[in-house]
Parts: C-alpha cells; structure tokens; sequence
C-alpha cells in the first residue's frame, strides 16, 4: 500500500493548464574561468536573464552546470554549480524557457532561477505563416580548439584537440522533415593510436537524429537524442514520439543506450519508457509538473527500472520551488528479483526574493549510487548496494544594494558516512560590473574549503570589460591559493594568473584565446587555449 500511495500521490499533481510557447535555446563558449566564476560569450545576451541556469553536456547528460550572476550584451557571468567542472570553449547553451502566449514577459529578476531539464535542440511552435511554407533554417556551429599544457614536471607537456560541429536543420526544403546534430572529436598528442584501433576512443556523438512533425502538435525523432523530459537519462537511440494537447504533452522511447565503455552504439543495452509533462500559468508565475518511467535492460535482462519525478513552482509571487526524484522499481539480490521502491536521488531548492535587491535560496539533495544489476558483476552490485547514500545542503543569500553592485555568500555542507568528516565551503564574493570611468568589471572573492582529506582558501581578483564593444572582449585574475593536506601534513601554496580575450572577427567567425599560468615553490603549469568558432 506504501509503494501504491507514492504512485498516486504523484499522479494527483498533474492538472489542467493554458497554453504556452518555447523560447529556442541558444549555445555559448566558455571564455575565461576563474576559481569563482566562469565567463560564457553567446552571440547575443537578449533572451538571457540574471538567475537562469545554463547546461552542459557530461557523458551525453544534459546537467545544470552554471547560473547567471550577471551579464553584458554578449557575454555572462556565472557561478558553477558544485561539482560541475568546466574549460575555456566548453559548449554551453540556455536551458528551456516557457512563456505564456497571452501574458507579457516575466522581468529580469522575476525568472526562476533553475530549472534543470533542458534539450539539446527544441522545436519552436510555428506561426500561421510557417505553418502554410515550413520554410526552411539552417543554424550551424563548427569550433576547432587547441589545449596546450607545459610544465617543468615530469609529466612533461601535453597537446590536446577538440573539433565540435552542431548543427539544426529545420524543415529542410520546405518540408516536414529536420535534421538535428551535435558531434565532437577529439585527440591528444599521445592517444592516436587508441583512437586508429576504435574511432570512438576519439569520436562523441551527442546528438544525430532525424526530426519529423506531421502536424504541429506531434514530433516524432528517430537517431540519438536527449529528450528535454527525460534528460535524467542521457542520450535515447532509437524512436521517441510526443503529442501535445495544449498545455499537455505525453511521449514514449523505444530504442538503447550508448555504450558505457566508448558511448558507441550498442544496441544490446535496449531501453523503453513513457512520459507525462503538465504545466500550468498563474498571475505571478507557472507551474510544471514531468513523470516518467523508464526500464532499461542489457542483452533483454532487465538492468534497471526506475521512476522519474520533477515539479516546479513559482505561482507564489518572489517564491520558487524545485524539486525532482528518481525512485527505483527493481532490486535483484541473491539472483532474486523483486519490484520494492527505492528512493535513489532527491532534489529540493526553495528561492525567495522579498525585495528587488535581496534573494535567498537553499538546497538539498541526497543521493545513492546507481545500480545496473545486469551491467555490473555481483561483487560490484553489492559494494554499491552498502554504500552509504550522500547528502548535502547548499545556501545563498545575493544582495544589491546599489546598480551594479551585488555582494553574496553561498555555504555547502556534504556528508557521507564513510567519509571521516563531512566536506564544509564557503564562497563570499563582491561585484562591481561597471566600475566608474574604466567600465570594468571586477570581482572580490575569497574561498574557504575544508574536507576529510584538505583544508585550505583561496582568494581571487578579477577584471573584465568589452575593450571595442562588440568586437573584442577581455579579462585578466589573479588567485593565491593556500592548501593544506591533512593526511600528508603538507602544504601547498600556489599564485594562478589568467588572461583572456575573444575577439570577433566577423559576424559569425571569433577566435578565443585564454593562457592560465599556475605557480609553485619548485613547479610551473602553463596552460593556453585556443578556439576558433565558425557559425553557419
């Protein structure tokens, strides 16, 4: 009956909405990363607002990887989200946005702050006249970046490519059919021969799908494909199908995952499921509602079987909720099989903004290592199955109190049972985004890290600014980073400079370029990256 009313209760959350449109996500590059901040150049900065959450893509996952802190007309400031891990010319894009068709524009600091489902390419409703013609877009990227790192190590110095090509092809002649895609390869100056044995030691494919839309209302993909409503699960090959009736939309998936050794194609590792996706506008804000349940197996034995669960809600005027949980529907123990519900992830952030100037939030997430009973042997299934679950909780208070001037902390608390002690930070920060007669933009921070194995700080400045507006862009840091090795009872005392520009050549061709150089008692790392970015 537990197991029952945790299905029901789910179920009851989904209600009737109006009608809304989707706004097209839109890609940007890294430009420049400090030890707080991380710098995103898009082409243009208008349908992006202080406070939303842009993506990236991990191991074929779309994962929330950086809010906006700030922003100029074509670039951004971001705070990472802990645990994301980001280069200079890393590939970031928007995450979805849902306005009403008959309601104005949410403000800058009225958008919610995170929301993380996000696809890789979306479909924009069409209008009246798009509906008779299907005329034809073709938007396209091609990136071809160089990493290059030296040092006085042994480790000796290294040289790293990276050529990315995405590209959407919507309604290709006239017609109701498109093409999305979004490939990356990639090669060091030691890997060749790797990647001559198996293509994909080198080659990611994220995305690579044929789009057709009979009518409006039903999209039907078929090739590899994160779906925005199952975006937990990372890329689908095979056949996904989505009605919309207004302001609900149902889908299903039947196809397999990417290889986890290579993310080939292995067809092996077959996979289905279904998906419901309600939303709701209100007169402050909307609501959204996605449950999905997906069963995922290896040579046609069930290797995972779980339901997904996401709810956002900001009908509370200054008030955001967002919350997701993943409950798994299978065990297998002993070689005995039993359908028990299980929580394994749970995601909870609460935002509020009493004032214009000042908002807090807080966070909470616990979460237990995966299981594929099938994928891994039984020595490794019952290592995860004792494991102890993580949690953590994460708050932030932003305050400004003057244009242009904002001053926040943020404090994250993990803790996981086997862990000597649970892992403490603290990040306070102060911004000046227009700083009199230089138009610069600076930034104070400092860091406080403390963990079973680390303790430490690390204190930062940075400037940046649009040297010719709209054409060359650049920013210069500084770090002095103090660490201290509890198990080793050393330290580690490191002074890290950056310098960056991104320069435009034309309108649709720029160049990148970042040199991060850190600097040690004995050791030196010199690092310089370089991105030439074409858009179709």
């Amino acid at each position: 009956m537990k197991n029952i009313a945790l299905i029901y209760m789910f179920l009851f959350l989904v209600i009737s909405l109006q009608s809304q449109e989707i706004v097209e996500p839109i890609e940007g590059a890294v430009s420049y990363v400090t030890s707080q901040n991380i710098y995103v150049k898009f082409n243009s900065t208008k349908n992006i607002s202080v406070g939303d959450t842009l993506m990236t893509v991990q191991d074929g996952k779309l994962q929330p990887a950086l809010v906006v802190s700030n922003l100029s007309s074509i670039s951004c400031v971001c705070i990472p989200i802990l645990g994301v891990s980001l280069k200079v010319n890393d590939i970031i894009q928007t995450s979805a946005k849902q306005k009403t068709i008959d309601k104005p524009v949410l403000k800058n600091d009225e958008v919610p702050s995170a929301i993380a489902i996000a696809p890789t390419i979306i479909e924009v409703k069409s209008t009246e006249s798009e509906k008779k013609t299907n005329k034809q877009k073709i938007d396209g990227r091609l990136s071809i970046a160089s990493y290059s790192n030296f040092s006085n190590t042994d480790g000796g110095s290294s040289q790293r490519m990276r050529y990315t090509f995405s590209m959407n092809a919507k309604n290709i002649g006239e017609s109701k059919f498109s093409v999305e895609s979004y490939l990356s390869f990639v090669h060091t100056n030691k890997n060749w021969s790797e990647i001559k044995d198996n293509i994909f030691n080198g080659l990611k494919i994220y995305n690579l799908a044929l789009v057709y839309q009979p009518v409006e209302s039903v999209n039907i993909w078929l090739g590899r494909k994160i779906n925005p409503k199952l975006s937990n699960i990372g890329a689908i090959d095979g056949l996904q199908v989505e009605k919309s009736f207004k302001s609900i939309s149902v889908g299903a998936i039947v196809g397999s995952r990417p290889s986890y050794m290579d993310y080939s194609y292995d067809f092996s590792l077959f996979q289905f499921g279904a998906y419901l996706g309600h939303n709701y506008n209100g007169k402050n804000g909307n609501m959204q509602t996605t449950i999905a349940f997906v069963d995922q197996e290896n040579n046609w034995k069930t290797d995972r079987r779980f339901a997904y669960f996401q709810y956002y809600n900001s009908l509370v005027k200054n008030f955001y909720f967002l919350g997701s949980a993943e409950l798994e529907l299978y065990q297998k123990v002993n070689g005995v099989e039993s359908s028990n519900v299980n929580l394994s992830n749970l995601y909870l952030m609460l935002r509020y903004r009493p004032v214009r100037q000042l908002s807090f939030s807080l966070s909470y997430r616990s979460q237990s290592s995966m299981i594929y009973y099938e994928t891994y042997d039984s020595s490794v299934v019952q290592q995860l199955t004792d494991d102890k679950n993580i949690q953590g909780m994460r708050g932030q208070v932003v305050y400004r109190p003057i244009k242009y001037l904002s001053v926040g902390v943020k404090a994250g608390y993990r803790d996981r049972k086997d862990d000597p002690k649970p892992s403490k930070n603290f990040y306070g920060y102060l911004s000046y985004s227009r700083v009199p007669g230089l138009d610069v933009s600076a930034t104070l921070s400092v860091t406080m890290l403390e963990s079973s194995y680390l303790s430490g700080n690390v204190y930062s400045i940075n400037l940046s600014r649009d040297l010719i507006p709209g054409k060359l862009y650049g920013g210069v840091s500084y770090r002095y980073v103090d660490y201290k090795f509890i198990n080793y009872e050393s330290t580690l005392i490191q002074h890290v400079g950056d310098v960056n520009l991104t320069w435009r050549i034309m309108k649709k061709l720029s160049l990148s370029m970042a040199y991060e150089g850190i600097f040690e008692s004995v050791n030196q790392y010199n690092r310089l990256y370089l991105n030439l970015i074409k858009r179709l």
